[in-house]
């Protein structure tokens, strides 16, 4: 496939092109949120606890930006702000459960388990 321009980027393949909309550590997790319920920006943040505030407010916007998602805005005071997976969202949740289960596998043959807390235990570190 010839390489192609996309909001003045370059890719190279179509990989790389999905990626750029959902990759990374984050947007995944979210749309995975997302798909179960809609949720306020607190309820996102106390489900991803690792995440800072900025990234997840960039986030919500790039996923925002490429129809994953809506933002929806009450004039209420103090303001409520709620987000919501799209019909193009949906489309890439099970590709996402897909990758979660190739994830699950490669963790069980590493021996890495992951607890009913989501903490993951028997993590061997090679680092010194």
């Amino acid at each position: 496939m010839p390489d192609f321009i996309y909001d003045r980027k370059i890719y190279y393949n179509p990989v790389e092109f999905a990626l750029a909309f959902i990759g990374g550590t984050w947007k995944m997790p979210i749309l995975w949120r997302l798909n179960q319920k809609t949720m306020r920006y607190g309820e996102l943040k106390k489900t991803l606890p690792h995440i800072t505030h900025k990234m997840l407010s960039s986030q919500l916007r790039e996923l925002e930006k490429h129809e994953l998602i809506t933002r929806e805005v009450f004039p209420v005071v103090p303001p409520k702000v709620e987000y919501t997976i799209t019909k193009k969202g949906k489309e890439v949740i099970p590709l996402i459960e897909a990758i979660r289960n190739y994830g699950l596998k490669v963790m069980k043959e590493k021996g890495i388990k992951e607890s009913e807390s989501g903490k993951v235990t028997g993590v061997k570190s090679k680092v010194k």
